[in-house]
This record gives structure tokens, C-alpha cells and sequence, in this order.
């Protein structure tokens, strides 16, 4: 491995605290040495205490510039996402960004055009992409054990809209979109990452629970609370994606995740829910039945195996993955990945289906293209 890794800190929020600085800790090569947050000055010097980072600022541009950094974690929230990482870029550091990269398509293009003529390492860290059933499935599917892919159908349920609550998830204006970026985007990539590009998507998103006014009384337009996306691939495969963020399941995380992938040499039916069950199961073209497919050792590394929470936090906090694999990629001097080009691939869909919703049509992802994203 390489020397240190500098890195700076955009954003505060929970996810902060739970998700990267618990992998940051425990880094050999990452030393943060400074976070930044925009609105709450008290808790930004908080937060640096809680994780012995030495530096805070008002401001991603101040901390950029007082500080000397090799990379950037853009955490803050989605309308943030552009400006920080463009800022980042221009000074020629290394960024992982949340996604979305940008609120549409077309500011994700310029962000990533700027990382690539800068020629840095990016990620967006789509996080379903690193647990254990995914990528096995990935793993089955490269290896050949469906053939041709026909077709896929995934669902995300989870319920943290049930209650109606202002959230600026649901703010359009400040999320860019509903359930259909927030958790439609993390399917959308495993999809593509399984089957391959999408050329069309057309797509039903509801507002079915009424969403509070804005604590300050502003007017917002509500974002979308259920989604359902069908995918038409460059090969010729077909998927559908169901996420809502209004059905009831219980656990720890409140969600379950389900996955059926179907092709001309078998099937792989997937569980996850996110209590105790992590299961892969499948059948080749003539079996008589479906029957597990036990993950692979090489595949769990180390990470507990009988509880989804602890596995989550094993992924995440003590294996490369996410942003200990980007720490370590910046490091070494190589790509991290998912990058900046999958997050634009994934907007272009988002945008895709939110164009189809409103318009009521089937759009083509070349449509999304050619207005500039």
C-alpha cells in the first residue's frame, strides 16, 4: 500500500457518522484531517471531536483551501452533491460522492466530464452493490448460470415515509427525486451491473401519502413515495423495479430486499431481510426443483453471517469495500469503482423514469442524452 491517504469530510449527517467514519477509523491509510458543514457550526465541531478530527470549517471551499487533501467524501445533502464535488475536481482531488451525483442528468454529465479531464478517482458507493447475496449474484451471473438474461424483477420495501412527516427526501426541489433516486437508484445499478445498459424505461411514481408542509412554510413540490420502473436492455432483456418507502416490515433496518433473475440457462431467486436471511437460491434449465446456493467463503471474507446487521457493519467497517476500498484505491493509484460514469448511468435512468411518469410514455434513455445529460 501507498502513504496516507488526506482526506476531507463535506457533510455531517447521521449517515456520516454511521456509515463512513466508522470505515474511516479503522483505515491504516486514512488519515481525515478535516470536515466541513454548511449550517450548523456547534454540531460540525461536535462531530470533530467525536472522531479526533483535527480541522472544521463553514464551508467546502474553505476547507479546500486551508487545508492540504488528497481526497473528498461529499456527504451533505443531494442539492450539495454538484457543488461540493465540483469544487473538489477543480483543485484535482480524489472524490467519492453520495449519490446522487447531481440533481439531474445533465449536471452529473458535467461533474463527471470535469473528473475525467481531471483525471481523478471517483466513486458513488451504491452500497447494496457490496453485500455478500449481490455479489454472488453477480458472480452466477458472469459465470454463466442463467445463459441469456430474460429478464429481472427486484423490490425494496421499506416504510420511512409511512408517516407522512416532512422529509427533504421528498422535497423535489432538494432531493432532485423521490423513493425512485433515493432507494430506486441502489436497484437500477445492481440492475445494470447484472444485465447490462438500459436503452428504455417507462415508470409509474405515485405521491400516495400526503407529506406535512415544510417546517418553515415554504412551498415544496412533494417527490414520489412509490415507484415502478420497468427496464428494457441493450441486450434484449426486460426487468422491472418495485421500491416504496411505505410498506410495514420490521427488523432492525426495516426493509427487505427480493431479487428473481430468469435466462435461458436457469434462475437465481434471491432473500434479504435484513433480519437473519441472506439467501441465494437457484435452478439450471432441467433441474426439478430450486435449491439453495450456499454464498461462498471467498465471497464472506469475514464478516458474520447468521445476523444482517453484523454483516453490514463487518462490509462495511472491516473489509475494503465502499469507502475503505476507495481509500485504498486512491492509495495504490488505481480506479475505484462504482465511479463517476456508473452514477451518471443510473441518473439517466432516474431521469428517465421521472420524464415517463410525468408524460405517461416510454422514454428512451438516448432522449436523456441528447437534451445534455
Amino acid at each position: 500500500m501507498g502513504e496516507k491517504v488526506r482526506i476531507g469530510v463535506v457533510g455531517t449527517s447521521w449517515w456520516a457518522d454511521a456509515m463512513y467514519l466508522p470505515a474511516l477509523a479503522g483505515h491504516p491509510l486514512a488519515d481525515v484531517r478535516a470536515v466541513s458543514g454548511a449550517t450548523r457550526p456547534e454540531h460540525t465541531r461536535a462531530f470533530a471531536a467525536e472522531w479526533g478530527i483535527p480541522s472544521t470549517y463553514d464551508t467546502v471551499e474553505a476547507m479546500l483551501d486551508g487545508e492540504e487533501l488528497d481526497a473528498v467524501l461529499v456527504l451533505s445533502r443531494n442539492d450539495d452533491h454538484l457543488r461540493s464535488a465540483m469544487a473538489a475536481v477543480e483543485r484535482g482531488l480524489h472524490v467519492l460522492c453520495e449519490k446522487p451525483l447531481a440533481l439531474s442528468a445533465r449536471d452529473a454529465r458535467t461533474v463527471t466530464e470535469a473528473a475525467e479531464r481531471a483525471g481523478v478517482i471517483t466513486m458513488v458507493p451504491f452500497t447494496y452493490r457490496f453485500m455478500p447475496v449481490n455479489r454472488y449474484v453477480k458472480e452466477l451471473v458472469d459465470d454463466g448460470y442463467i445463459g441469456r438474461p430474460y429478464h429481472l424483477d427486484m423490490r425494496y420495501f421499506t416504510g420511512y415515509a409511512r408517516d407522512g412527516a416532512y422529509a427533504w427526501r421528498f422535497d423535489a426541489g432538494v432531493a432532485g427525486s423521490g423513493v425512485s433516486g433515493d432507494i430506486g437508484s441502489h436497484f437500477i445499478y445492481l440492475a445494470r451491473w447484472y444485465f447490462g445498459e438500459v436503452e428504455a424505461v417507462t415508470a409509474v411514481l405515485t405521491r400516495t401519502v400526503p407529506r406535512a408542509p415544510r417546517p418553515d412554510g415554504a412551498p415544496y413540490t412533494a417527490a414520489d413515495d412509490n415507484a415502478m420502473i420497468l427496464l428494457e436492455f441493450a441486450n434484449g432483456a426486460t426487468g422491472d423495479i418495485h421500491v416504496t418507502s411505505l410498506a410495514y416490515e420490521p427488523g432492525v433496518f426495516g426493509q427487505r430486499h427480493d431479487m428473481d433473475l430468469h435466462g435461458s440457462a436457469g434462475t437465481l431467486h434471491t432473500t434479504t431481510d435484513w433480519i437473519r436471511v441472506q439467501r441465494v437460491e437457484g435452478c439450471r434449465d432441467g433441474e426439478p426443483e430450486t435449491h439453495p446456493l450456499p454464498i461462498p467463503d471467498h465471497v464472506w471474507g469475514d464478516a458474520r453471517r447468521d445476523d444482517v446487521h453484523d454483516t453490514y457493519r463487518d462490509v462495511f467497517r472491516r473489509q475494503d469495500h465502499m469507502t475503505r476500498g476507495f481509500v485504498t484505491a486512491v492509495a495504490e493509484g488505481r480506479p475505484a469503482s462504482p465511479d463517476f460514469a456508473d452514477g451518471l448511468a443510473v441518473q439517466r435512468v432516474v431521469d428517465a423514469a421521472n420524464l415517463s411518469a410525468r408524460e405517461g410514455r416510454r422514454v428512451r434513455i438516448a432522449e436523456i442524452v441528447a437534451a445534455g445529460g
